[in-house]
């Protein structure tokens, strides 16, 4: 009959307990960065129709798009921004889960018109940031950049598709 060493033995146990443990210790869920995809161009308006700012935009009009917004970006140029595009005007409420940059939200109607805009929105932060006033339009932008530009409740976006 074959016999095997017990020190062998014990030692292939203990090797395998100890890789298991450590399989097992790594199991973290491990998120790629998504990068910017142009999908058109956005201009900002003051109320009198004089332009502001130009932006290269992503558009979310998509189930997926809208659920996942700017998630799991660490930075976006100060040229570009997320608009949201929804099928009706309603109250809108936005949080900053997986998002890990600062943004401007800016909530705007039917009519394309800024309705309401919550400055620094604090990156990871789940509470619930709402609307003043019902929007079809969301609009996010790097943090700051709402004042920098003078955008107000009033002024306007047009955009197009590229």
């Amino acid at each position: 009959m074959f016999r095997i060493p017990v020190s062998l033995l014990l030692g292939a146990l203990l090797t395998l307990s100890v890789s298991c443990k450590g399989d097992r210790q790594n199991n973290t869920v491990k998120t790629q960065e998504i990068s910017f995809t142009k999908d058109g161009e956005l201009t900002l308006f003051k109320a009198d129709a004089t332009p502001v700012k130009e932006l290269e935009i992503e558009i979310a009009d998509d189930e997926y798009k809208i659920e996942t917004g700017l998630m799991y970006r660490s930075a976006m140029a100060e040229n570009r921004g997320m608009l949201f595009v929804f099928d009706h005007e309603e109250p809108r409420y936005f949080y900053m889960k997986n998002t890990n940059i600062p943004l401007d939200i800016i909530y705007l109607d039917a009519a394309r018109k800024i309705v309401s805009i919550k400055t620094d929105a604090e990156p990871l932060n789940e509470n619930s940031i709402p609307s003043e006033h019902p929007a079809q339009y969301v609009l996010e932008v790097n943090a700051g950049m709402a004042e920098k530009w003078g955008l107000q409740p009033g002024d306007s976006i047009s955009y197009r598709r590229d």
